[in-house]
């Protein structure tokens, strides 16, 4: 999914309302933080393969220290431990370790039978979503807009960039997700690592600046 772990992202500042939408958004998409990284080292591999899926061109040959789900559990336990040391809001560091941890669970919806339980071998899993585009879209746009609603109930814009920015994020996100949709294929993987590496750090922290002009709603704290 793409939109899908963002509108988790969203979602979950209707139970951490002081934590930044950034660092939300960072927690829902940390194995994909990770995963072009990993690709550049050489570490995990995936490869350009049009029709592997029906959504997607990539085939994702081998991520388990990304993807798998005995690693993305420990991630998670790691992100919640270390936000837990910065601001000592247990809630906020549960939160935010669930959200490193429904990134596997997401995936394992929309990918096809290629994700790992543990790394070094197992079983791998999917459900396979990602075989039909429509019924894709249909999940994710729906997901997206009931986490936006939530996240627009649960704060409120302190100015005019924490009102426009708000809006502005999401239609991004949006269009980016119509892109990768309706563009052709990607010319390398090296191509898709880079783009990774640099586009989502910089969703992370647009994300963190818009919500720093945004403020919990009274009565918004579970």
């Amino acid at each position: 999914m793409f939109i899908g772990h963002f509108a988790l992202g969203y979602a979950a500042k209707r139970l951490a309302p002081r934590t930044s939408l950034g660092t939300l958004f960072m927690a829902a998409q940390l194995p994909d933080v990770l995963w072009p990284v990993l690709l550049l080292a050489g570490v995990e591999h995936a490869t350009i393969a049009p029709g592997d899926t029906a959504f997607t061109p990539l085939r994702f040959d081998s991520y388990p220290i990304s993807h798998s789900l005995v690693t993305v559990v420990a991630w998670g336990a790691l992100f919640g431990a270390l936000h837990f040391w910065r601001k000592g809001r247990r809630l906020d560091a549960c939160v935010l370790a669930a959200l490193v941890v429904s990134h596997w669970l997401l995936d394992f919806v929309s990918h096809r039978p290629d994700m790992p339980l543990w790394p070094g071998g197992g079983p791998k899993l999917g459900l396979g979503l990602w075989n039909s585009v429509g019924a894709t879209v249909g999940v994710e746009t729906l997901m997206f807009g009931t986490g936006l609603w939530l996240a627009r109930e649960a704060t409120r814009p302190r100015d005019r960039i924490g009102r426009v920015g708000f809006a502005a994020l999401a239609l991004v996100l949006l269009a980016l997700y119509a892109a990768n949709i309706t563009s052709p294929p990607p010319p390398s993987m090296t191509a898709v690592a880079w783009a990774g590496v640099l586009l989502v750090p910089l969703f992370l922290g647009l994300a963190g600046w818009v919500d720093r002009h945004r403020e919990p709603r009274a009565g918004s704290s579970p």
